[in-house]
């Protein structure tokens, strides 16, 4: 990956200013804007027409500046990040891939078969002592310059046969979205240059999987996808992922509350549209982009999908196309919710199935909700 860091010596973004412009142009409660961090929202400075300026000038106050170059790192792949020090400075971090055919990989064993992960997303690789391991709450957690990390099996994650973990155990940090966990392998195999192979279509998406390579010797290695380890690994401490009998109890008890998946990359478009479904009654799961959402799908019956267009990974137009083409799943109604107002994008997300296409604008008013009810009724059934 190419990194590029773009650092100023300014004031750094006022928070708090942030937070109050939020709440002022309703784009987020007050109740919950109190409660969002400031990873979250420094999100807000990337929504298209969203500007902490007073006064719109030729080159200034329109807000679409960081728009253009969201959407620009994200169509080729990549992401973008913002911090700040108040007083002191503001850094832009862009990860843009420089190719997508050959990669560089640890390889590592988990549960008797190769893995690869691509060092790019690696924080950091180490042998943990079992003596430096604490469990709080029935988790495990070790700490790596002042900062508790979360403990996993990865032959648990990937649902392998586990092994007696050696003492010192080798342990991959992997970390997204402000998620950083550690995932205990079998063994380290070392670094390879790996051509990707992306994945028969017929098998559609395999979770927490990206595509495969060979080795030297002919043999198929898996590269695994850290954003789906991350999200499944969270899945697993929170108790999120269930066997199909829990799962099948839960949802008899929970058939009364009408299910609804949103899916949408940014962490504040996603928490707003939860707050407003789930102050209506209704149950509501989040998925962060179209790959994530179409795990979910396969996994869980929802009575409506709202949707994002532009995301890493799969878009929204990909996401309804996967589910109209689906003979069990083509009825459930979906909503995309994008940025884009033009005409021909709004045919372009109607064509691909979709039964409504909303503005992201409709969070001011009552639109949203009422078309979601509109489609499926009220929450309770």
């Amino acid at each position: 990956m190419l990194q590029i860091t773009l650092v100023d010596d300014g004031r750094g973004i006022d928070v708090e200013r942030l937070r109050s412009h939020a709440v002022a142009r309703g784009l987020v409660a007050r109740q919950v804007a109190d409660q969002l961090s400031e990873l979250e929202l420094l999100e807000f400075l990337f929504l298209p027409g969203f500007s902490t300026k007073e006064s719109v000038t030729e080159i200034s106050g329109r807000g679409v500046g960081l728009d253009v170059v969201q959407s620009m790192v994200k169509s080729v792949g990549g992401s973008v990040r913002v911090s700040t020090q108040p007083g002191r400075q503001t850094v832009f971090t862009l990860q843009l891939p420089i190719t997508m055919s050959v990669i560089r990989a640890l390889l590592v064993q988990i549960g008797g078969e190769p893995y690869a992960f691509p060092l790019t997303r690696i924080d950091q690789i180490l042998f943990c002592r079992a003596e430096d391991i604490r469990t709080v709450e029935g988790r495990q957690y070790f700490d790596r310059d002042g900062v508790s990390i979360g403990l996993v099996m990865a032959a648990q994650i990937l649902e392998r046969p586990a092994a007696v973990p050696a003492d010192p155990m080798p342990v991959v940090v992997i970390s997204d979205r402000g998620q950083q966990f550690g995932m205990i392998v079998d063994s380290f195999l070392g670094e390879r240059d790996l051509e990707v192979r992306p994945l028969d279509l017929r098998l559609g998406k395999v979770p927490d999987v990206n595509s495969a390579s060979l080795l030297e010797n002919g043999d198929p290695v898996l590269i695994v996808d850290v954003e789906d380890l991350v999200r499944s690994i969270d899945n697993v401490l929170m108790g999120r992922r269930l066997s199909r009998v829990e799962f099948e109890r839960m949802a008899e008890q929970a058939r009364h509350r009408k299910r609804i998946l949103v899916v949408d990359d940014s962490i504040t478009v996603r928490e707003l549209e939860r707050q407003l479904l789930q102050a209506r009654g209704f149950a509501v799961d989040v998925a962060v982009d179209g790959m994530d959402g179409w795990n979910a799908i396969r996994g869980t019956h929802y009575d409506l999908v709202v949707t994002d267009v532009d995301m890493p990974r799969m878009d929204g137009i990909g996401l309804v196309s996967l589910l109209k083409a689906d003979p069990a799943r083509r009825e459930t109604p979906v909503v995309i919710v994008s940025y884009k107002d033009r005409e021909e994008d709004r045919l372009r997300g109607l064509d691909a199935g979709a039964n409504r296409y909303l503005t992201k604008s409709s969070f001011h008013d009552e639109t949203f909700v009422d078309t979601i009810v509109d489609l499926i009724g009220e929450a309770a059934t």
